[in-house]
């Protein structure tokens, strides 16, 4: 059976992501991942070398879900929301290294309600 689909737009959908992401641990976890990520990226194009391309689900996926699975007790929402849980990680990432994140999680919990 397929879930149905309740957020429509990107910026009403990263409150809930926000609050499906309220251990600190995972915050991290998914920060790293999304770092190495990026950095893989990078590395792929700089060095022409399309290997590191291919490690680039690995790694964010690997660090997302373990915390999902293990610290959030949760389902990842990039099972319903592939695109925007993407988005998410790299908008949360940019949250994280500009201080704001904090901030941002209580406003999201103000609109989802608290967990």
């Amino acid at each position: 059976m397929k879930a149905e689909k309740k957020y429509k737009t990107f910026w009403s959908f990263y409150p809930y992501y926000l609050t499906e992401h309220s251990n600190r641990l995972n915050r991290n976890l998914h920060f790293v991942g999304t770092g190495i990520v990026i950095s893989l990226f990078l590395l792929s194009i700089i060095e022409m070398n399309w290997k590191y391309f291919a490690c680039i689900p690995l790694a964010g996926y690997g660090f997302a879900w373990f915390g999902h699975f293990f610290l959030e007790k949760n389902k990842p929402a990039t099972f319903v929301y592939p695109l925007y849980s993407l988005g998410s990680d790299f908008v949360m990432f940019f949250h994280i290294i500009t201080f704001q994140i904090e901030k941002k999680m209580e406003e999201a919990q103000k609109i989802i309600g608290h967990k």
